[in-house]
């Protein structure tokens, strides 16, 4: 089996179980319609790429066997370490010992929720019609309830955070660390808003906007679980900095997917960002190469930009080298990505973080 084929495999077999968490613990109640709607695009499916990370990182750190893992109650570090104490001492903790467990598929399923409330909130701003094949929420209801729907997500993001049960102040450190990163994506969304109006953007501007608007999210998908298990400092801020490579990097490699894969397998309109005028490694690239991006698309008439339109746009980004220096990018990052993984133990979930950094600059969509 391939490097590649291992890894999606293994993200396959916890995106499973992370599908029936988010069903449980986002049930549809009263009212009905705010629910389904909140529902809408986590029932039409998703990588469920970043609450993987959460739990990979959870087994790396513990030692714990996917094939037998309880994500609702994994032993903290502290628990790992007594027991491991104890056996080298013949020390026993006692049969009336506490054992500190993590539920961190809450961990993950707050992960994901944020990732669904900003997905919402981007098609309402982007005036997108599709999100994973499906009409986006706000095109499937409307407006109103769509807005809703990503509040009440953001609001249960933290409502799963606190449930996943850590000691109080592991969950005030990892409730932070959410409340933070949402802060975080508000003003990488609105960077890149105030990005579409301005043509002097800087590729130093663009990577920090796509740190706020997409990598932090992968970081706390890191880093979560290594604070609400007990890991030390360093574990924990190398776990947030691989989120942050690899979290630059699948925004960098998504620019050059959004520009190179057909509609109906990117599950939205190809060529959207360049029809929204939007800032990318690709198009800050081209314009230092002297490129027009401004006149690549008739951005007057969105409505009338076609496939060929596209083909042709893109066909210049490649002479001028533009999309070879996003993948180029990307790669750098990845590769930097996985170094960070250094401070966990050889394991399986650390060959497959490593593989998913390895994923998410060769997938195809």
């Amino acid at each position: 089996m391939s490097n590649e084929a291992a890894v999606l495999d293994a993200v396959a077999a916890r995106r499973e179980l992370i599908d029936d968490a988010l069903v449980e613990r986002l049930p549809i109640q009263e009212p009905e319609r705010l629910y389904h709607a909140s529902r809408h695009l986590i029932d039409a499916g998703g990588k469920r790429l970043r609450p993987a990370v959460t739990l990979l990182v959870a087994e790396a750190l513990t030692g714990i066997e996917p094939s037998n893992a309880n994500y609702q109650a994994v032993p903290t570090l502290d628990e790992a370490n007594a027991e491991s104490v104890g056996a080298e001492t013949g020390v026993g903790t006692g049969d009336g010992a506490d054992s500190t467990t993590i539920d961190v598929m809450a961990a993950a399923t707050s992960i994901e929720t944020i990732q669904s409330f900003t997905l919402i909130h981007d098609d309402i701003m982007d005036a997108d019609d599709l999100r994973r094949g499906v009409p986006s929420v706000h095109r499937a209801y409307d407006d109103e309830t769509a807005i809703l729907a990503g509040d009440t997500l953001y609001a249960k993001a933290f409502e799963f955070m606190l449930e996943a049960g850590a000691p109080p102040e592991r969950t005030v450190e990892a409730l932070s660390e959410l409340a933070r990163t949402c802060t975080l994506i508000c003003e990488g969304q609105s960077l890149d808003v105030a990005f579409e109006s301005r043509t002097d953007v800087t590729t130093d501007e663009y990577i920090h906007m796509v740190e706020q608007k997409t990598a932090v999210l992968y970081a706390a998908a890191a880093r979560a679980p290594a604070v609400l298990l007990g890991a030390d400092d360093a574990t924990a801020d190398a776990l947030y900095q691989y989120g942050l490579d690899v979290g630059r990097a699948f925004q960098i490699r998504d620019d050059v997917l959004d520009l190179t894969v057909p509609s109906e397998q990117l599950g939205k309109q190809r060529g959207s960002d360049l029809v929204e005028g939007k800032r990318t490694a690709v198009t800050l690239h081209a314009r230092e190469q002297g490129v027009d991006v401004e006149r690549l698309i008739d951005a007057d008439d969105p409505e009338a930009v076609d496939e060929a339109a596209i083909d042709a746009a893109v066909a210049r980004l490649e002479d001028a080298g533009s999309i070879e220096y996003a993948r180029t990018l990307s790669r750098d990052l990845v590769d930097r990505g996985k170094e960070r993984l250094d401070v966990l133990p050889d394991s399986a979930a650390r060959d497959h973080l490593r593989g998913l950094a390895e994923y998410l600059i060769e997938r195809g969509y």
